[in-house]
């Protein structure tokens, strides 16, 4: 008994460790897996000692709990726990700062993150409760069945999180783990599974003869616990944002002199911007360029459109080189100047993407950063955040004219199957409008500009924070409709509508120009968060375009006669700011179009988020998400487990005093009578037990030594019910696996699926729970007091 129940705690300890394989794609490092492998040996080891004492179940458990909290104690608190093992409440502060930091890596951290701290104890401590659940149900309660929903679970997590879904190899790790808990043979190695379907091979049937019944009836749920596998993680809802969203990539892995990285999903920085309804600045910057309205601070660009939101594309990162190559289709005709800025960033404002002045030309920034050659950005390795950063920034003030946008040549082909390539969802209507608006234009660039001036002056638009944010192929269409709303949906629309069009569109996600001050410098607050599209002209190269109504500023190469010194229109933004800032104080560009103060302008307000949920659920969310899924998948097996325990606690090991025997010998018959139910014989409670063996030895087509275990079987308890002092009757267990083999053997398919997975009599919870709420009622109505007064009389 304890050489098998070591060899069960092994196998439980190999298919925790099996399944923990799916959730290797996340991370880049793979020395956590090493770390539970040792931490889960401990543990089952732990488990295994504290059943050969033996202990109570409930003693054995709780000693793996306590060695578990230990083990991470030891791993992840040693310096804040009581002689660097036992954690006190300094140590739990810690666990729950690294939960915190866990969570928040999670959601700024793309597939494959960083193995952070917080990732780090996230992954472990997961696999060990995972790893103590399994080793609890599959040896010390011995029931291999509810062991693989926790197995279930990491798979189900694992595959929801991963990009394109779990790899194969991963599945078939996670399934060959379950697998052997499911196919344990023996009483000992597995005592329920095998007291309920150990016997002898079936006299008939389509199996192979000699097959035992564990392996023959283990396959069966195998199939079918593999198919749940496959099928439930795209049951399961989606999760989106950061390391939660398989379509929110950010960058991917990518070779250089850098080597590799994940970068954080830069639309949850910008939700955090526009999130914010107070006006504290996040950068002061100082510039030497002439129009500080054109001084946007771009963060990345997002070039991946999948119909339902725009999103960064996997790139290679690289070293910071010390001068950047020149920006993609910049031609030598263009005027440009190179320009330094100088910006200081608040501390209080931290992200993972440096924001700088497009293009840049070199910057000089202390910390650990990578660059992504083809954005041109820079991103944070291993937690590196803008927070408190002073940094020099040399870029391009790129100034094309608008006869050499319009005269631009036609873009690569590479360029424009790249750019341009648009999703089957996307509505027609976006198509449709695209065409009406710029009806009549000689160039791309003229498309551009009527797409731009439609937005912002002809088309009747209004900017509003309020608008129902909305998400899907469909966003785009209602924002046409509606014409209301803000940066994202400006932006996103435009460049959609550009690339309908044929002309290679991005989006940028940044800060629109601050306002200047007294001291030369300029103001960026979390209200200039902001969002716009980019369109690419050969010759030229990316170049920006404001759609937004009342925010940034229009580029002075999309307006026609920009030299004429004629009235401004004041449906535009301003077009410039003054080359010597005033003494005092001046305003904030935003919002001027109407002659009003930035006060009278509307801030991003909590519901003004991005159109898309890629502000990643928390730890916590992916806890109870995990938990919903384990809910999702023991609902419909919950029938099949009532079964396979009922089953085997009538037939498992009695007590040998005659006070047992009736006990047992009817709960044997009430196990035989449930297996004939289950398979379409329903019970006569009528008949005699005599009467009753009879019946189902004809509805069955019982022969042979099937027929004769039913009849022995009723003996046994007419003798039980009649006799002054019943004997103690042998082998009643083995006599009802015979005859349910039989019932099985003689039922078509359909049936035999039906008395596993839906079996009949597991109705008698349904009446258990009825009889037990009756019971209650009765004994709360005996405990009510008797209120009634004592009727008062008249003499």
């Amino acid at each position: 008994m304890i050489s098998s129940l070591v060899r069960l705690t092994v196998r439980a300890w190999a298919a925790t460790l099996l399944a923990a394989c799916a959730l290797l794609p996340l991370v880049e490092s793979t020395v956590w897996i090493l770390q539970v492998a040792l931490l889960l040996g401990v543990q089952a080891g732990v488990g295994a000692a504290a059943r050969r004492v033996p202990l109570a179940r409930s003693l054995t458990v709780t000693a793996q709990v306590v060695v578990t909290l230990l083990l991470l104690t030891l791993m992840f608190a040693r310096e804040h726990a009581v002689a660097g093992l036992i954690p006190g409440p300094d140590a739990v502060r810690f666990f729950g700062q690294l939960l915190e930091q866990g969570g928040e890596d999670v959601n700024r951290y793309a597939i494959p993150a960083p193995l952070t701290d917080g990732i780090r104890l996230m992954l472990v401590g997961g696999v060990l409760i995972i790893g103590l659940l399994v080793d609890a149900l599959a040896v010390t309660f011995r029931s291999a069945a509810p062991a693989g929903l926790p197995l279930l679970a990491l798979y189900s997590v694992a595959a929801g999180l991963t990009d394109d879904g779990i790899e194969w190899l991963w599945f078939l790790l996670a399934a060959a783990g379950y697998l052997m808990l499911l196919l344990a043979e023996g009483r000992d190695r597995l005592s329920q599974w095998g007291r309920v379907f150990a016997g002898p091979p079936r006299g008939r049937g389509r199996e192979t003869p000699g097959t035992p019944a564990p392996v023959r009836f283990g396959h069966r749920i195998g199939v079918v616990a593999l198919g749940i596998a496959l099928v439930a993680p795209l049951a399961l809802p989606a999760m989106d944002g950061g390391l939660l969203d398989p379509d929110g990539r950010g960058m991917g892995a990518g070779s250089g002199g850098g080597g590799t990285i994940s970068a954080v999903n830069p639309l949850v920085s910008l939700r955090d911007s526009l999130n914010n309804d107070d006006d504290r600045q996040v950068f002061s910057v100082r510039t030497e360029m002439e129009n500080t309205s054109d001084l946007y601070l771009r963060i990345v660009s997002l070039d991946d459109f999948d119909g339902t939101t725009w999103k960064p594309s996997k790139r290679a990162i690289t070293q910071v080189p010390e001068g950047f190559p020149a920006p993609p289709g910049l031609g030598p005709d263009v005027e440009f100047t190179e320009v330094g800025t100088s910006i200081s960033v608040a501390k209080t404002y931290g992200q993972t993407w440096l924001p700088m002045p497009y293009p840049p030309s070199r910057v000089s920034v202390q910390g650990d950063w990578r660059y992504e050659p083809v954005g041109m950005t820079l991103v944070g390795d291993h937690g590196q955040s803008t927070s408190g950063l002073t940094y020099e920034v040399r870029s391009l003030d790129v100034r094309p004219t608008a006869e050499q946008l319009a005269g631009a040549p036609e873009p690569s082909a590479g360029v424009l199957r790249e750019y341009t390539e648009l999703p089957d969802s996307l509505p027609a209507v976006v198509h449709r409008t695209a065409r009406d608006v710029t009806d009549g234009a000689k160039s791309a660039y003229d498309r551009a500009v009527m797409l731009q001036d439609w937005f912002t002056l002809s088309g009747d638009f209004q900017y509003d924070t309020q608008v129902d944010v909305g998400s899907g192929s469909q966003a785009i269409a209602r924002f046409l409709q509606d014409k209301r709303g803000f940066c994202v949906h400006y932006s996103f629309a435009m460049a959609s509508m550009a690339r309908s069009l044929g002309i290679p569109a991005r989006i940028a996600v940044g800060f629109a120009p601050g306002a200047p001050q007294a001291d030369g410098t300029i103001s960026v607050a979390m209200r200039d968060a902001h969002a716009w599209p980019e369109l690419y002209f050969e010759g030229v190269g990316w170049t920006r375009f404001e759609p937004t109504p009342t925010r940034g500023s229009t580029p002075d190469y999309t307006v026609q006669d920009v030299e004429d010194n004629g009235p401004a229109d004041p449906a535009r933004p301003s077009q410039a700011a003054p080359s010597d800032p005033s003494a005092a104080p001046s305003q904030s560009t935003d919002c001027r179009a109407d002659g009003s103060g930035p006060g009278a302008c509307e801030s991003e307000s909590p519901q003004a988020a991005l159109p898309v949920d890629d502000d990643g659920p928390k730890w916590h969310v992916v806890l109870l998400w995990a938990l919903a899924g384990l809910l999702v998948l023991a609902l419909p097996l919950a029938p099949l487990l009532w079964r396979t325990r009922m089953r085997a606690r009538r037939l498992g090991g009695h007590g040998r005093s005659e006070e047992d025997v009736a006990p047992y010998v009817l709960a044997a018959w009430e196990e035989l009578t449930d297996a004939a139910w289950d398979h379409g014989i329903v019970p006569d409670e009528s008949l005699t037990a005599r009467g009753a063996a009879g019946r189902l030895v004809r509805q069955g087509r019982l022969e042979g030594d099937a027929a004769a275990s039913v009849h022995r079987l009723a003996g046994a308890v007419e003798q039980v019910l009649y006799a002054p002092r019943p004997r103690p009757a042998t082998g009643l267990a083995d006599d009802v696996r015979r005859a349910t083999a039989a019932l099985r053997a003689s039922a078509s398919r359909r049936a035999r699926l039906r008395a596993v997975l839906a079996p009949r009599s597991a109705v008698r919870v349904v009446w258990a729970v009825s009889d037990r709420w009756t019971a209650l009622r009765d004994r709360l109505t005996a405990l009510r007091p008797n209120w009634r007064l004592p009727s008062r009389q008249r003499g």
